[in-house]
């Protein structure tokens, strides 16, 4: 019988879901795997390995102008992120609509975390030279894409371990955990390297290259209490049967449903997937501003790290409680706003020197957090019953169909001015496009509101 989707009495949905208790245990154990997974976008992502290592003169071919080749580094780097966006595009919503109709998230997000760390563990092998550039940026490439996979089933899970009157500061707890993590885990690397890496030889790339296998032992260590803590979700009341091709067929269909009967999600998918690609860019990107435009030394890009996790893990969890009571929509269009401020700064104060980066820059990480976790809060709220995993696929496909909007303006700058520094200005823009696209937007949770469509044959 063909499925559809119509909305539940709100007040009663709210009643019901609000009288279940949810063990402190499932949340803690939950938001945990945020920790544990903090580390690859922290420390190998933005601040550590693709900031320090991979775009370093280590891999500037010999003979080629050091500007240019910088340069064409970092816009490789977005060239190889733009790729990752596309995969994740095209499958994202397939595979989580599958996680909802064989009712195994967890089982789904054990594997993808898994793949996670075998990629990590991969980086080891990507020496200090240039005809390992490639291999870096494909390894990181691969790794965006599973933890983008594993992102979705997490997300989806926020509906199990939260209910409609805790969902802002539930998600917040997980991202804001998320950067604390980070936080330690670059303390550890500067330790480290105050230590001189206790006498070891760190020729060819090799301190970089352990605290990329550390990190996949750092995900291994923390992220098991979701898997032994947290229950299974059970399947969506849909059969299992049909291929990929059938999952394509199904996933056409949902999102006609949605644009019938639940419009502003659809639309908040739309606009979310613009400002969240900024969002996406000023982490990729920012530590590379720092030690390429604002010449910080590898001691400072760390420090720096250090301060952005620790303002961005607190605005998070505050901000999450905010989302609770005010609606997460009006958090997210104040921090996206913010962001707007501080990047401008960033771009047009560089004569003022360092200190025009470390206060805008803590600007913009204090603000990057809260507009994601209020934007999972949003989507939690207005998820059909059943789909969460496939309207978090959706989240993720429709991010990833712009995330060439971040990259390729960040890329386009760089190539127009010469200048790693004004790739801030393309960033910027594409974050002003989604706060202008989301002003336009209304959906049933703008105030926190509980009114999530039921699922019914």
């Amino acid at each position: 019988m063909r499925n559809t989707v119509r909305m539940a009495d709100a007040s009663t949905t709210t009643i019901a879901a609000d009288e279940r208790r949810v063990p402190r245990k499932h949340v803690l154990s939950w938001a945990l795997w945020d920790w544990a997974t903090q580390p690859f976008n922290t420390v190998i992502i933005t601040f550590v390995f693709t900031a320090l290592y991979l775009t370093s003169d280590d891999f500037v071919k010999p003979g080629q102008d050091h500007d240019d080749a910088i340069a064409d580094l970092t816009s490789g780097l977005g060239l190889a992120m733009t790729i990752a966006g596309v995969l994740v595009a095209l499958v994202a919503p397939v595979l989580g609509q599958l996680a909802d109709r064989t009712g195994r998230k967890k089982r789904w997000l054990g594997w993808s975390t898994l793949l996670l760390v075998v990629a990590m563990l991969a980086l080891f092998f990507v020496q200090a030279a240039p005809s390992y550039f490639v291999l870096g940026v494909g390894i990181l490439a691969v790794g965006s894409v599973i933890g983008e996979i594993a992102g979705v089933n997490y997300n989806a899970m926020l509906v199990q371990v939260s209910t409609p009157r805790t969902m802002g500061r539930v998600s917040g707890l997980g991202w804001g955990l998320g950067y604390l993590g980070g936080i330690l885990a670059l303390v550890i690397v500067v330790v480290a390297d105050a230590m001189d890496w206790f006498g070891m030889d760190t020729s060819n790339g090799m301190a970089y290259r352990l605290i990329a296998v550390g990190c996949a032992v750092w995900t291994l260590v923390f992220a098991w209490p979701l898997f032994v803590y947290v229950p299974e979700a059970d399947a969506a009341p849909r059969g299992a049967g049909g291929g990929i091709l059938r999952a394509y067929v199904l996933l056409w269909h949902n999102v006609r449903q949605l644009w019938t009967e639940a419009r502003g999600t659809l639309w908040f998918l739309l606009a979310s997937a613009v400002y969240r690609d900024g969002l996406a860019g000023v982490f990729a990107f920012g530590a590379v501003i720092a030690a390429r435009a604002y010449d910080f030394s590898d001691t400072d890009v760390i420090v720096f790290g250090i301060a952005a996790n620790l303002v961005a893990g607190v605005c998070t969890i505050i901000a999450g409680r905010i989302d609770d009571r005010v609606g997460p929509r009006l958090v997210i269009i104040v921090a996206l706003t913010g962001i707007v401020i501080g990047g401008l700064a960033v771009a047009f104060l560089h004569s003022l020197g360092n200190i025009t980066f470390w206060i805008f820059g803590l600007v913009l990480s204090g603000m990057v957090g809260p507009a994601q976790a209020a934007s999972r809060s949003l989507l939690a709220r207005v998820s059909p019953r059943g789909r969460e995993a496939e309207i978090f696929g959706l989240y993720a496909t429709t991010g990833r169909a712009a995330s060439f909007l971040s990259p390729g303006a960040w890329t386009v700058m760089i190539a127009i001015t010469g200048a790693t520094l004004w790739g801030t200005l393309g960033i910027v823009g594409v974050v002003l496009a989604g706060l202008v696209l989301l002003l336009f937007v209304r959906t049933p949770a703008d105030r926190g509101e509980a009114a999530r469509p039921v699922l019914a044959e």
